[in-house]
């Protein structure tokens, strides 16, 4: 995760559309362009355009309290992004794009104590959303190179990035996106999903027994009426909704149903809650959201008319981190907001540039994150030293 895409956030640090947010967690009656036929969740909804309003309270500077020792850990990359920690700490997860015929994001595996680095993805399509098995030498990630036209649009990317022409950033939700499990080798693959539509974003619940996952299928498995293929036409990514299937790829579940683009969900490290971002019907506004892992307790945690999302709790629970553009349309920075809500979020980065992705390692004692604070400005994964205890003063949990 139409125009700009609501993936289309990722490292894109100067284009951005203009977001509007009015808060709202009731049951709707009959929501414009509901993606299934059940009754709606809590909505995020709004449709006009305002002025950021956080400024005043987010002017902190709480960087050099909370991040230590912040460094580049992927450095032999065009762009890097989107990674995450194995349950040992061990290894690293991360997707890249490297020089060569295939133009894409592809999947990679990085030793955190050699520092070796093995392609784990086939090497072909696009590819994002990847995951560690946290009790078996097995990952996971989103691929396309099933697709039969793979091959043809790297070439076609890459005749496009070769004319000059320049284009904002978009995120491609292409319907034949599946996730898969691997051995850590990158063999053995295995198509978990087999659904027509796009499904990434998947996550591993702590104990490895269940996924959850994005995905628009039901646009794809049902007759569309006139105007919902409009609005598919428009942005795909309007259907998408969560689900929660079996490790396995079995006993699919869909726990959201709400108009708008639900997703990037991660499991609370009990396995009880998901967090996850919510994109008003619009796609103008994002805000942080919780419920329980069967789709009920649905909560609202931010409101800042702008987008909130990426949403990562620390492994002691204590709080949620995640990045917002609450200060500026193109200025992402850091947060982080206690579970429920309760008290207003805590600016966590200050640094120029836009700071993304966050996730802790599992002893909550570093945080990595994508970010454009390099020389050139391009995306690239850092990593810090995370002071826990000073973020559990600043949100008055200590």
């Amino acid at each position: 995760m139409g125009t700009l895409n609501r993936k289309s956030i990722v490292f894109l640090s100067t284009v951005f559309l203009l977001f509007a947010h009015t808060s709202g967690h009731a049951q709707p009656d009959g929501a414009a362009g509901a993606s299934a036929a059940a009754e709606p969740d809590g909505v995020s909804g709004a449709s006009g355009y305002a002025e950021p309003t956080g400024a005043a309270l987010y002017d902190t500077e709480y960087e050099s309290e909370l991040l230590a020792g912040t460094h580049q850990l992927i450095t032999n990359s065009l762009r890097s992004g989107e990674g995450y920690f194995s349950a040992d700490g061990e290894q690293f997860i991360f997707q890249s794009e490297v020089p060569g015929e295939n133009p894409f994001y592809q999947i990679f595996l990085r030793d955190l104590a050699t520092g070796e680095t093995n392609l784990v993805s086939p090497g072909i399509g696009l590819t994002t959303c990847a995951w560690v098995h946290p009790t078996l030498d097995r990952v996971m990630f989103s691929s396309t190179h099933e697709d039969p036209d793979a091959l043809a649009k790297q070439a076609e990317e890459i005749s496009i990035r070769e004319s000059g022409i320049e284009r904002p950033y978009g995120w491609d939700y292409d319907r034949h996106y599946e996730i898969y499990q691997a051995n850590v080798d990158g063999t053995g693959i295995v198509n978990l999903s087999n659904a027509d539509g796009y499904d990434a974003e998947g996550s591993y619940s702590n104990d490895g027994s269940k996924i959850l996952f994005a995905s628009n299928r039901n646009a794809y498995n049902r007759t569309l009426s006139q105007a919902e293929q409009q609005l598919f036409d428009d942005d795909s990514s309007y259907f998408m909704d969560l689900y929660l299937m079996d490790a396995d790829g079995s006993n699919v579940q869909q726990l959201t149903h709400s108009p708008g683009y639900d997703g990037g969900p991660f499991f609370s490290p009990d396995n009880t809650k998901v967090v996850w971002r919510r994109f008003n019907p619009d796609g103008n506004s994002a805000e942080i959201w919780t419920m329980d892992i069967d789709g009920s307790n649905q909560r609202q945690l931010t409101a800042d008319v702008m987008v909130a999302w990426g949403p990562y709790f620390h492994p002691s629970s204590d709080y949620i981190i995640y990045s917002s553009n609450v200060l500026g349309h193109a200025n992402f920075e850091l947060f982080m907001v206690d579970p429920n809500g309760a008290n207003p979020p805590v600016r966590v980065t200050n640094t120029e540039g836009t700071d993304i992705l966050p996730v802790f390692s599992p002893d909550g004692n570093s945080l990595a994150w994508s970010t454009t604070r390099t020389p050139d400005g391009t995306s690239q994964i850092h990593m810090a030293d995370w002071n826990h205890q000073r973020a559990l003063e600043l949100l008055g949990l200590d």
